[in-house]
C-alpha cells in the first residue's frame, strides 16, 4: 500500500520492458475504486478512453516513448474510504503509426439507443 493524505499529489510511471525502440505507451484509462475486485459499480474516473476526467491529472515529459508518466491529486473519494485501488489500462503502439489508438487521444464513446 501507498499512504496518501487528501490533496496530496500521486505520481505514477509505467514502463514498457522492450528493446524495440519503435514502440510507444499510451495511458487510455485509470479508474479508482474502494473494491479491488469491482471497477464498475462505485468508481472514480481519472482518465477514461484517453479523456481526462480529473482536473488535477497531468502528464509529464519522458525522454523515452517506453515511459508513461503522469500525476493526479488525492481526491475526496479517498476521505470516504479507508482503501482506494487503481486500475489503469495502457496501450502499446508502433511509434509513428498515426492510425493507432496511441495517436487518437480522447475518444468519446456514446451508447446507441436501440429502436423498437
Amino acid at each position: 500500500p501507498y499512504y496518501v493524505d487528501l490533496n496530496q499529489n500521486l505520481y505514477l510511471q509505467a514502463y514498457l520492458h522492450s528493446s524495440d525502440p519503435n514502440l510507444i505507451v499510451f495511458v487510455d484509462t485509470c479508474v479508482a475504486s474502494p473494491d479491488p475486485h469491482d471497477f464498475n459499480t462505485l468508481t472514480y474516473d481519472i482518465i477514461k478512453n484517453g479523456c481526462v476526467r480529473d482536473s488535477s491529472y497531468a502528464t509529464y515529459y519522458s525522454p523515452s516513448s517506453h515511459f508513461a508518466r503522469f500525476k493526479f491529486n488525492a481526491f475526496e473519494f479517498i476521505s470516504h474510504h479507508t482503501l482506494v485501488y487503481l486500475q489503469c489500462e495502457l496501450v502499446v503502439c508502433r511509434l509513428g503509426d498515426y492510425s493507432s489508438r496511441c495517436y487518437q487521444g480522447c475518444i468519446n464513446r456514446f451508447k446507441r439507443h436501440a429502436s423498437s
